[in-house]
C-alpha cells in the first residue's frame, strides 16, 4: 500500500517526540527514586517505563495515518518494547542501554548479508530518494555496513564506561548526528555515482 501524505511536521512530531519526550523525562526525573510494589526504581527506570508506551502510541498513530511503516521503525519498535520491558520488570537500566547496540548489529549484519550476495538492501528502501547507478550503492552500502558496526561498539563502549547521564546524551544526541554527518561526509559518492533522468552517469 501507498505511504499516504500528512503534514511533515506532524510527521516530525511523531517520529522524534517520544525522543524529545524521553529526553525532557530523564532531566526532570534522573535523581529520583520511586517506589512501587515495594521496589524501588530510579528515574531512569521510570522514564523507561513511560518512554515504551509513548513509543508504540506514536508509532500505531504514523501507521494509522500513513498507511506504511519502514523495516527500520518496525524492528526499532520491537526492540524498544522488548528490552524497555525487561529494563523496568527486572529494574536493570543495561538491557535498555544495549538496544541500540542490537539495532545496529541487525541492520549492519542486513546490510552485510545484502552485500555478500552481491546485492545492496539499501537501494529498494531509498532509491527514491538517492538517485545512485549500482555501483554507487554497492559503495554507499559497505560504508553504512562498517558505519553501523562502528556505531554498536561506538554504543557500547560508551554505556559500559561513562554514566547514565552521559550515555542519555549519546543516544538522544551523539547517535542522530553521527547518522546526519554519514550522509554529510558521502558526497563525493554522490557526485561520482549519481544519476539523471537521462540515464546513468556514473
Amino acid at each position: 500500500m501507498a505511504e499516504k501524505t500528512i503534514n511533515p511536521l506532524l510527521k516530525s512530531g511523531l517520529e522524534y517526540g517520544p525522543i524529545v519526550a524521553f529526553f525532557a523525562a530523564y532531566l526532570l526525573l534522573k535523581d529520583r527514586v520511586f517506589t512501587f510494589g515495594g521496589a524501588e526504581y530510579e528515574g531512569f527506570i521510570a522514564v523507561t517505563a513511560g518512554f515504551v508506551p509513548l513509543l508504540v502510541l506514536s508509532t500505531l498513530a504514523l501507521w494509522r495515518l500513513t498507511g506504511h511503516l519502514s523495516k527500520m521503525q518496525v524492528v526499532t519498535l520491537v526492540l524498544v518494547v522488548v528490552f524497555g520491558g525487561l529494563s523496568v520488570w527486572l529494574n536493570d537500566d543495561r538491557f535498555f542501554k544495549m538496544k541500540p547496540t542490537l539495532i545496529y548489529l541487525l541492520f549492519g549484519g542486513a546490510l552485510g548479508i545484502g552485500l555478500l550476495r552481491g546485492q545492496s538492501y539499501l537501494e529498494p528502501l531509498m532509491e527514491a530518494h538517492l538517485p545512485l547507478n549500482k555501483q554507487g550503492w554497492m559503495v554507499l552500502t559497505k560504508r553504512l555496513t562498517a558505519f553501523f558496526f562502528g556505531l554498536a561498539a561506538l554504543n557500547e563502549l560508551i554505556w559500559r564506561t561513562q554514566s547514565t547521564e552521559a550515555w542519555v546524551y549519546f543516544k538522544t544526541f551523539g547517535l542522530t548526528a553521527a547518522v546526519f554527518l554519514f550522509f554529510m561526509s558521502q558526497g563525493a559518492v554522490f557526485r561520482k555515482y549519481g544519476i539523471t533522468k537521462e540515464g546513468d552517469q556514473g
